[in-house]
């Protein structure tokens, strides 16, 4: 379940609990985030963007205005001890389409850790991430076509060796929509931070993917810690 805050100390001192497992802050921010990407220029796959190069490029004040609120995202979540990265993403790259399980970030899936840990997300421009809820949606291993198939691949029995293969190769953490499920937006400039799947979590973790961009849609600007 989702809940909403309206502050950073609240996003960080809301325990995941009763379900919950998706806090958002929503928010408004300043800027304009269209000329950042427009100074960026063009570009494949994942680009970091480090403050220095942020801080050359020749904005008008409202880029300078998007910039410093991406900075101080940044920031805040440095001083919280965390390592985030702020990407202007062009596009992931995707699995073999012919794979009977994709588990690239286009599939809905949930990030794991071995200790715990969260997952922060904003997207301050281009598709936000889409959420699933997870009364909405089932394990693809749990489908039956596709762990038959997997299981060809495997050559071997349905057992506990096929289970930590299927571990090994995240397929546990990837998930189908149900019929009648409703994906929901994550939107745009609000900063986000969500369950992931590790050992004691008090909740199940957070079904999210990236948007499923198509070529000529414009780059995203992503925080991600």
């Amino acid at each position: 379940m989702i809940r909403t805050v309206n502050s950073f100390s609240a996003l960080v001192s809301t325990p995941f609990a009763d379900g919950v497992n998706a806090l958002c802050w929503l928010r408004s921010l300043p800027g304009d985030f269209t000329e950042v990407l427009a100074h960026l220029g063009s570009g494949e796959g994942i680009v970091p963007l480090e403050e220095e190069r942020l801080h050359s490029l020749p904005v008008t004040n409202q880029g300078r205005a998007a910039i410093d609120s991406m900075l101080a995202d940044l920031r805040a979540l440095r001083a919280r001890e965390l390592a985030p990265e702020l990407n202007c993403i062009y596009g992931y790259p995707r699995d073999d389409k012919s794979a009977s399980l994709a588990t690239d970030v286009y599939s809905f899936h949930a990030d794991s850790a071995p200790v715990e840990a969260d997952t922060w997300l904003c997207t301050y421009h281009g598709a936000p991430s889409e959420g699933l809820l997870n009364a909405e949606a089932r394990l693809r291993i749990e489908v039956p076509s596709v762990r038959a198939a997997l299981l060809r691949e495997f050559g071997g029995a349905d057992d506990e060796v096929f289970a930590e293969h299927l571990h090994e190769a995240c397929h546990d953490l990837h998930y189908v929509p149900l019929p009648n499920a409703r994906p929901y937006s994550f939107g745009v400039g609000h900063l986000w931070r969500i369950a992931l799947d590790y050992p004691g979590s008090p909740v199940a973790p957070c079904i999210h993917r990236a948007p499923n961009t198509l070529p000529g849609d414009p780059p995203r600007l992503l925080l991600i810690s």
